[in-house]
């Protein structure tokens, strides 16, 4: 019988070479997953909390999102990595923890 050497279309997931690393921190009493992405996405662009600006996906950013409960797409904020390391010195603007 021959073997299945690639996985199921479902169980693909995302591309392995978009993220660096991910790591839980601890901001604001709550544990936060923050997760390194390389920026490989051209043509998206996004708001970071924490300073309000606009910036392209193709950059190198940080995604964030709670460690508990659902941590779906609508929790995830994506952040330029300086802004999130500042996130004690410079607390997000807006409505966003």
């Amino acid at each position: 019988m021959p073997r299945a050497n690639r996985r199921r279309r479902d169980q693909r997931g995302l591309d392995p070479g978009l993220f660096v690393r991910e790591s839980r921190e601890r901001h604001a009493g709550e544990i936060w997953v923050v997760r390194q992405v390389a920026g490989r996405e051209p043509g998206r662009r996004y708001l970071c909390p924490g300073c309000q600006q606009m910036f392209a996906g193709e950059s190198a950013h940080v995604v964030v999102w709670p460690a508990e409960g659902l941590g779906g797409v609508t929790d995830r904020r994506h952040w330029h990595t300086t802004c999130w390391r500042a996130r004690d010195r410079r607390p997000p603007r807006g409505a966003y923890r």
